[in-house]
């Protein structure tokens, strides 16, 4: 499929650590203000995609474009486009919620005026703005979430990339961040990928890019891709591409 203007481009990327190969010639396009879910189960390679996305590692082979930024030749003009939720907890636990975002705005140059103006807006589209002022270790696992979302919306990013973002919460925790991040796509244009190995978090309209083992087994919308399989839901669609079944509620 070809995308106009894609908010994310990656083009044949593979990666190796050592002799074994993470990604292998991963090609897929995101347009902007849609919902991308990157589907594969773990040890896929969806972390190290996101690594290689947000230069945490450098590309080896192929090209990563967000915005038609190549994330190699113009990092910092890509990264001013993009948000992230990594997988792992970053957030300064002794620090107050207030105080955990402002400190991400001045890494992006915002001033401290702005930098609390934007907090102050975030927290309360995400309903925090009564915890502004609290340590971030008394918050639960689902508002913490939320926060690191906010704090990745600073900078006004036109798109987010959220690395299995409701791994640990229950499941109205998941529902009410897959809802949130949901309506920044709807109301505000945001461009989202959003990785996961639970197929119970995808939507029809959503495009998926089926993940397994580093390649990149399908891409399309559920129906297409039921519709390319025979396979009556995505579910079975899932598993007759990779061989494996997927996660349909929380991981063990």
């Amino acid at each position: 499929m070809t995308i106009t203007n894609p908010a994310l481009t990656v083009d044949a990327v593979s990666h190796n650590y050592g002799a074994r190969r993470a990604l292998d010639g991963v090609t897929f396009a995101v347009p902007p203000a849609s919902f991308a879910v990157l589907l594969g189960l773990n040890g896929a390679g969806k972390s190290t995609l996101f690594s290689l996305i947000t230069r945490l590692y450098g590309t080896q082979r192929g090209r990563i474009c967000v915005f038609d930024h190549d994330v190699a030749r113009a990092p910092g003009e890509a990264l001013r486009s993009l948000g992230v939720v990594f997988q792992a907890r970053t957030l300064d636990l002794d620090l107050s919620v207030m105080q955990n975002l402002t400190y991400h705005a001045a890494l992006h140059g915002i001033g401290k005026a702005e930098a609390r103006d934007r907090a102050k807006a975030v927290l309360g589209r995400i309903a925090l703005s009564d915890r502004a002022r609290d340590k971030v270790r008394s918050l639960s696992g689902g508002q913490m979430r939320r926060v690191e979302i906010a704090r990745a919306l600073l900078h006004r990013p036109r798109l987010l990339v959220l690395d299995e973002p409701t791994v640990g919460l229950d499941i109205k925790s998941r529902a009410d961040i897959l809802g949130h991040v949901r309506r920044l796509v709807a109301e505000d244009g945001v461009g989202v990928l959003w990785a996961t190995h639970l197929i119970d978090e995808v939507a029809d309209t959503d495009q998926v890019i089926v993940l397994h083992q580093g390649r990149v087994l399908g891409d399309g919308t559920p129906a297409q891709l039921m519709a390319d399989t025979g396979a009556a839901d995505l579910r079975a669609a899932f598993t007759t591409l990779t061989g494996s079944g997927a996660v349909t509620g929380e991981a063990a």
